[in-house]
């Protein structure tokens, strides 16, 4: 079973570098991956959020008695678990595979950033579509630009902590 997966992780990333060589020039190779790989899950992201938003809670406020909640905050809530759950194992497995922290650890600070992540959105949101007016899609796919740099600074430099490795050439290539 572990073979198997190693092996889907080495065609994942085989597949991704095969588009590197336009890029060679400009970016090293863990930025591409992570583009890559944090475009694919944004695009994952947003087409989960739209299902979500539009179909499975019909643009409604979802009532719980106690409390009610956007339907745009609601179906952000909805997505966060699953694109959560494969942004880490891209992050870990393909993009970020350089690293030498212990998982346990990545996963800790991957969850601090992605808490950070989630206030961000959080903020976003409600600015953008209470305050600024904006569609709720459209405020999110702004919001995800947002977070996406945060993201990648803050797991390049404390969640997978691969930087220094990329200074001093340890980093596979």
């Amino acid at each position: 079973m572990i073979q198997h997966l190693r092996n889907i992780r080495d065609s994942i990333i085989k597949t991704i570098d095969l588009f590197y060589f336009p890029f060679l020039q400009f970016i090293p190779r863990e930025v591409f991956r992570y583009a890559v790989t944090g475009g694919l899950n944004t695009l994952f992201d947003l087409t989960l959020y739209f299902v979500f938003y539009r179909f499975v809670l019909d643009m409604q406020i979802v009532d719980f008695g106690f409390v009610a909640i956007s339907a745009y905050i609601a179906a952000f809530m909805m997505v966060f678990p699953i694109t959560f759950i494969t942004g880490f194992i891209l992050a870990k497995y393909v993009t970020f595979n350089a690293s030498e922290l212990r998982g346990r650890i990545q996963l800790f600070r991957y969850g601090v950033t992605v808490f950070g992540a989630i206030l961000l959105n959080y903020i976003f949101l409600k600015l953008f579509v209470e305050y600024f007016g904006w569609y709720a899609t459209f405020s999110k796919a702004v919001t995800t630009v947002i977070v996406v740099l945060y993201s990648y600074l803050s797991q390049r430099y404390f969640s997978f902590k691969t930087a220094r490795l990329m200074l001093s050439g340890k980093a596979s290539e």
